[in-house]
């Protein structure tokens, strides 16, 4: 599979709004994989995102060639750290965490992931990620030893992004991060919307349908949902083509 941020500019272009269902390897069993991914094939879902803050070096790879068994949709890299990249997906989100200062997550590990992606066939997408506060410390947050801005501080979010589109990333995804006590506010994904000329992505906090449809009313292309379904794949129900 291939093209797949041509299809999510595409999509864009004609105000399609996409969904992706996050798959925390960390806490998906493989006996669970199929019907899990079945509701998904059968909702209006259209990745399928993998990655985590703790996930154990081969778990990512195992989980991903499950997940391929089960479903044609493209199967996306969120990684958490080097250790989760795998040749059996068929993305990566290239992640740099540029709302915080830690050179590790700007530059360091990039560079030692370079000796897993050179020959890997992955479709490599240069993502901007934007830590957004939400009220609680996320794994994101604990892991990348980084502070999120605050959710009130809209312009400096806005401009973060900006640069992060000036730098070259081809996606900005702003994070609530997992767990998150609410999504991001529908006024943050307006005002940075307005400022970009490629895709936002946005993640975190949202538990249900209403939640999802406010942040794409705000200007979101495409909407990452994980712990709603963590905790009741029930929700599939409401989101069924």
């Amino acid at each position: 599979m291939s093209n797949i941020y041509q299809n999510i500019i595409s999509s864009t272009t004609k105000n399609e709004k996409l969904l992706a269902v996050l798959i925390d390897p960390d806490k998906m069993e493989l006996s669970k994989v199929s019907s899990f991914i079945t509701k998904a094939n059968q909702s209006v879902a259209t990745h399928i995102f993998v990655g985590g803050s703790d996930v154990d070096e081969g778990v990512t790879d195992i989980l991903v060639s499950e997940i391929k068994k089960h479903t044609n949709l493209p199967v996306v890299l969120f990684p958490g750290d080097v250790i989760q990249i795998t040749d059996k997906a068929d993305s990566i989100l290239f992640l740099s965490l540029i709302s915080g200062r830690n050179p590790d997550y700007l530059i360091s590990k990039h560079i030692e992931a370079v000796p897993r992606l050179k020959n890997s066939g992955l479709e490599i997408i240069p993502t901007g990620y934007l830590l957004i506060e939400n009220g609680k410390v996320t794994s994101v947050q604990r892991v990348s030893e980084t502070k999120p801005i605050p959710r009130n501080h809209v312009q400096i979010i806005s401009d973060t992004a900006k640069a992060g589109e000036l730098l070259g990333m081809k996606l900005i995804y702003l994070e609530a991060g997992s767990g998150a006590t609410h999504p991001i506010d529908a006024h943050i994904i307006s005002k940075v919307k307005q400022e970009l000329n490629i895709p936002l992505i946005i993640g975190g906090g949202i538990r249900n349908k209403t939640e999802m449809e406010e942040a794409y009313k705000a200007g979101a292309d495409l909407v990452v949902i994980g712990t709603a379904f963590e905790k009741g794949e029930t929700f599939f129900e409401e989101l069924k083509k």
